[in-house]
């Protein structure tokens, strides 16, 4: 998890497959992390979705999200639990040491999310504008200091697929575990607000 100590942003990549264009049917997501610069760092899956889930659950299905290393190596697990309402996710590392938690708080006109470190104290919130739907800010102290945006994935992708393209822009003194739970952050706002219903 070092690399990710050095990055100030990060590119998240949802991949598909021609078999899910061609069908429609939801299959299991995966995703290239990238860093700023292009090159790839990590690989991201789900791993436990059942095909009931995704068929009946669609976005709010439970699932378990592993994301490995280029050797194959469980750098962090992401968990979510089933919940029609206020959904929430867990960050783990390779250990299953909770690292953090995220979860939705109602808001009016505006889709807003806690971070909690792990003894469940607020450490930031991230804050969707209503008239930004792609866009929500990372807000530390009561400040703006990074940004989490869906980012145009192309005319044919758009249409075709429902595979999202993220950019996370990092506070700048945000230490690993900051980190780790805002990459997670990124997973559970694809689910809700961006995966197909």
């Amino acid at each position: 998890m070092e690399k990710l100590t050095q990055v100030k942003s990060l590119i998240i990549s949802q991949q598909k497959h021609w078999g899910e264009i061609l069908s429609g049917f939801e299959m299991k997501n995966k995703y290239i992390i990238y860093d700023e610069f292009g090159k790839e760092l990590y690989f991201a899956g789900e791993e436990s979705s059942s095909l009931l889930g995704r068929l009946f659950l669609k976005s709010s299905r439970p699932f378990e999200i592993l994301i490995l290393d280029k050797q194959g190596n469980k750098i962090l697990k992401l968990k979510r639990p089933f919940k029609f309402f206020f959904p929430e996710l867990t960050v783990m590392d390779s250990f299953d040491n909770i690292l953090g938690k995220i979860k939705w708080k109602f808001a009016f006109f505006k889709r807003l999310y806690t971070i909690y470190d792990p003894n469940g104290i607020e450490i930031m919130e991230l804050e969707g504008p209503f008239f930004k739907p792609w866009t929500f800010n990372i807000i530390k102290n009561g400040i703006e200091q990074g940004k989490i945006v869906k980012r145009w994935s192309g005319a044919m992708k758009e249409m075709f697929t429902n595979a999202d393209n993220f950019g996370i822009t990092f506070p700048p003194d945000s230490d690993l575990k900051a980190k780790a739970i805002l990459l997670g952050a990124v997973f559970l706002i694809d689910f809700v607000h961006f995966e197909y219903r």
